[in-house]
C-alpha cells in the first residue's frame, strides 16, 4: 500500500545536495514526514525549483531508513500546488516592513570594530554559543561575553528574544548577536515575528543576526544592521583578530620607525645643505673671497706690470742703441767734428760759409773758434 502513495504538503528545510540529491520535510499542520529524491529521479520527477515554503504533491514510497530508523518517502515526482501559509506570512510581513523602511540601510548602525564587550541572545545549551566562545577566544580572549539565554522556537520564543534585546541594550554593550543554529521553517519563526523585529529595529547597540546555517533567511536578518550566514561568522564579524592587530600595530611601528628614521636623515642632510649655504653666505667668507680676489688682482696687476717694463726696456735698449748709433757725440769721439756758422747754422756745404766770417768747430774735448780764410768748391 505503501510502494505507491501521493502526499500533499508544505516543503521546509529543502537542501540539494552537491552530489544532485535533495532533501526536504514535507509538512502540515499536525505532522511532518522527511523526503529525498534520489539524482537519478531529479531529471524526470521535478521540473522547477523547489524551496521552503512551496505546496507541493509527492508520490513515491514510503520505506524505513534502517541507519536511523525513521519513515521517510522516497519521492519519484515532485508537483508544485502553491506556496505554504508560512512562507506566505513570511512574504507579507517582509512586504510590510520594508515598505515602512526598516530594511534600509540609512538606519543601518556600523559595527564597531574594536568590541571589548559581546551580547549574545541565544539558547543557554547548543552548538550556538559554543561556536561563537570558540571563534571569540581564537580571535581575541580578552572580549567580555555576556550570553542572555532566551528560548529560540515554539510557543513564547519571540517575547524570550525581544525581552533578551532588551536586556542586553540596557547594558551599553558594544555589539549584541542575535541567532539560533538551522531549522526548518517553523523552528526558525520567531525570528521571522514582527515584535522581534521591531526590537531589533529600535535598539541603540549594533546587531549581527546569525539565524541558521547558509541559505536560511529571516526577517531579522533583513532589519539586523548586519547578517551573518552562520554565528561563527557573526563571531568573526564581531570580535576582532587579536593576533592580527599586533601584526598590524608592529607593521605601523615599523614603518614608523623607518618613515621617521629617513625624515630624520632627509632634514640632517638638509641642516648640512643650510649649513654649507651660511658657510657660503656668510660676511667673513665673503670677506675671505674678496680678499683672495684682490690678491689674485694684485698678483695679475704685478704680471701685468713687471710684462710691459720688461717689454719698455727691451724697446727702450732698441730705440738707445740706435740713438747710439746717430750720437753727434760718438761721432765727434772717432775724430769727426762740427762746425757751425756765425748764425749757429750746421756748415756741411761750402756756401754756408763766406771768407772772413766766423765759424765755431766743435771736436770731442771742446769748441775752437775760426776765421774762415777762403772757401774753395770741388766738384765731385
Amino acid at each position: 500500500m505503501l510502494g505507491n502513495i501521493s502526499i500533499k504538503g508544505e516543503v521546509s528545510n529543502c537542501k540539494y545536495h552537491g552530489s544532485g540529491h535533495v532533501y526536504f520535510t514535507l509538512k502540515d499542520e499536525d505532522s511532518a514526514i522527511s523526503a529525498v529524491m534520489w539524482k537519478s529521479q531529479v531529471p524526470r520527477g521535478l521540473q522547477f525549483r523547489m524551496q521552503d515554503g512551496d505546496k507541493v504533491v509527492v508520490t513515491g514510497s514510503v520505506e524505513v531508513y534502517e541507519r536511523g530508523g525513521v519513515y521517510q518517502i522516497y519521492a519519484r515526482s515532485i508537483e508544485k500546488q502553491g506556496e505554504g501559509d508560512l512562507y506566505q506570512k513570511f512574504l507579507k510581513l517582509k512586504a510590510e516592513l520594508e515598505e515602512l523602511g526598516m530594511f534600509d540601510d540609512m538606519y543601518k548602525k556600523p559595527i564597531p570594530k574594536y568590541a571589548r564587550t559581546v551580547g549574545i541572545v541565544t539558547a543557554s545549551t547548543g552548538a550556538v554559543i559554543h561556536d561563537i566562545m570558540q571563534v571569540t577566544h581564537r580571535r581575541n580572549p580578552y572580549v567580555q561575553l555576556i550570553l542572555c539565554p532566551v528560548q529560540v522556537q515554539g510557543e513564547g520564543a519571540a517575547e524570550s528574544i525581544c525581552m533578551g534585546i532588551n536586556r542586553l541594550d540596557d547594558m551599553g554593550l558594544d555589539v549584541i548577536i542575535v541567532g539560533r543554529g538551522g531549522g526548518s521553517i517553523e523552528d526558525l519563526w520567531a525570528f521571522n515575528e514582527e515584535i522581534v523585529a521591531r526590537a531589533i529595529f529600535e535598539c541603540e547597540t549594533p546587531i549581527i543576526a546569525a539565524v541558521g546555517h547558509g541559505s536560511d533567511v529571516t526577517i531579522s536578518d533583513y532589519v539586523a544592521d548586519r547578517s551573518a550566514p552562520t554565528p561563527s561568522a557573526a563571531a568573526e564579524l564581531a570580535v576582532y583578530d587579536y593576533n592580527a592587530l599586533l601584526d598590524r600595530i608592529g607593521n605601523m611601528r615599523e614603518q614608523l620607525s623607518y618613515g621617521m628614521n629617513s625624515h630624520m636623515e632627509m632634514k640632517r642632510q638638509e641642516i648640512a645643505n643650510l649649513c654649507k649655504n651660511l658657510t657660503y653666505l656668510s660676511p667673513q667668507s665673503r670677506l675671505n673671497e674678496e680678499r683672495q680676489r684682490l690678491v689674485n688682482m694684485e698678483n695679475e696687476l704685478r704680471a701685468s706690470f713687471d710684462r710691459i717694463i720688461t717689454e719698455k726696456r727691451n724697446r727702450l735698449a732698441l730705440v738707445a742703441g740706435r740713438l747710439d748709433g746717430l750720437s753727434p757725440m760718438k761721432k765727434l769721439s772717432q775724430g769727426y767734428s762740427v762746425t757751425l756758422n756765425a748764425s749757429g747754422q750746421r756748415v756741411n756745404s761750402v756756401s754756408a760759409v763766406k771768407a772772413g766770417e766766423c765759424v765755431e768747430i766743435y771736436v770731442k774735448d771742446g769748441r775752437i773758434d775760426a776765421t774762415v780764410s777762403g772757401v774753395r768748391k770741388e766738384d765731385r
